[in-house]
């Protein structure tokens, strides 16, 4: 599967036959029996995600200290997470476990990156039904770590949950959202800065002062209305958080384009979940594999090399740090000449 995912195969019969076709290093790769479509069926359905689930787990415990030390615009203390979540769409008919609107089935991948190095720290994988808010119930918040959600996630018995496990939040506030104000600072009303205030909400489900902070985007003209439970860094450190949330989206969009995720091997949950969690598991091994090698390259010419020396008996350094050949010139070619220059 990690094969197919680096070399964009499109079905398991496209496995089958490239893999065949060097089948005199299967041996070597860990494939000791006969590969047919019906064995890597048979594996798909019946061995269990959770194998890839907590593979993916390791890497990520490895891969979060490599870019511990990576340069931040982000001027605060403790990490910073991103949480958002990405639907895939599926047939209805093909994958009726994961019914989600009247004319079509989905799951959803609901994630929180890690900033700084743009690690997925959690993933959550259900059926398109799920909530957006529901994944916060299982996620454990880190103690002085900021979180920064849309407006999806504004629930504030949860939001509260975030603030007694002494973590910090940023979200957007609704239109509906009824409160009181408390307090109002003084801002720099040049940076789109509208107003600063310490407000206290309608109802009982959040029983503290939260901060509430009012910004026009000077790009496109927006007006938002953020919400965090921190009261001392600088609101314009707050804008600057949330606009760094959307690196949760160019993460989904990576894998998307670079990964096989919107089409799977096989209909089951299981197989679903199996290739989900192996695509996840092949971007944290590159990501482990730029910075252990401290490859230039980006990831996505990291999986382009990758995807056509996967059997090359070779050091893999030397397959990112090749130079090029010079070819010298011929001045009696066997090939003919096929055009006049």
């Amino acid at each position: 599967m990690v094969f197919a995912q680096l070399t964009g195969r499109e079905s398991l019969s496209e496995i089958v036959l490239c893999l065949n076709a060097v089948s005199h290093h299967l041996y070597h790769a860990g494939i000791r029996s006969t590969l047919t479509k019906s064995n890597l069926a048979l594996a798909n359905n019946r061995r269990h995600w959770k194998i890839f689930y907590d593979y993916a787990q390791v890497l990520i415990r490895q891969a979060t200290p490599l870019y511990r030390n990576d340069p931040s615009e982000l001027d605060v203390d403790g990490c910073v997470y991103a949480l958002d979540s990405t639907t895939i769409d599926l047939c209805l008919s093909l994958f009726p476990w994961a019914h989600f609107r009247k004319t079509k089935s989905a799951v959803k991948m609901h994630t929180i990156i890690n900033l700084q190095g743009k690690i997925p720290d959690f993933i959550l994988i259900s059926t398109g039904k799920m909530h957006d808010v529901n994944a916060m119930d299982h996620i454990t918040w880190e103690a002085g770590c900021w979180y920064v959600m849309d407006r999806g996630y504004l629930d504030f018995d949860r939001l509260y949950l975030i603030h007694q496990s002494q973590s910090w939040f940023v979200t957007r506030s609704k239109k509906n959202t009824k409160y009181r104000r408390v307090y109002s600072r003084k801002v720099d009303k040049s940076k789109g800065l509208v107003c600063d205030q310490k407000v206290r909400l309608a109802g009982k489900k959040y029983p503290e002062l939260i901060r509430r902070i009012k910004y026009i985007d000077p790009e496109t003209g927006k007006r938002l209305v953020f919400l965090t439970n921190n009261m001392t860094v600088s609101s314009e450190t707050i804008t600057k958080l949330y606009k760094n949330r959307w690196h949760v989206e160019l993460f989904f969009k990576w894998i998307k384009q670079h990964l096989h995720v919107k089409s799977f091997y096989g209909r089951s949950d299981n197989a679903v979940r199996s290739q989900l969690w192996i695509s996840v598991c092949v971007y944290l091994l590159m990501a482990i594999l730029k910075k252990r090698l401290e490859l230039p390259q980006t990831l996505n010419e990291i999986l382009q090399i990758l995807s056509v020396t996967p059997f090359e008996k070779m050091p893999i350094s030397s397959v990112f740090f090749a130079k090029t050949t010079q070819i010298e010139p011929c001045d009696n070619p066997n090939q003919l000449t096929l055009f006049d220059l």
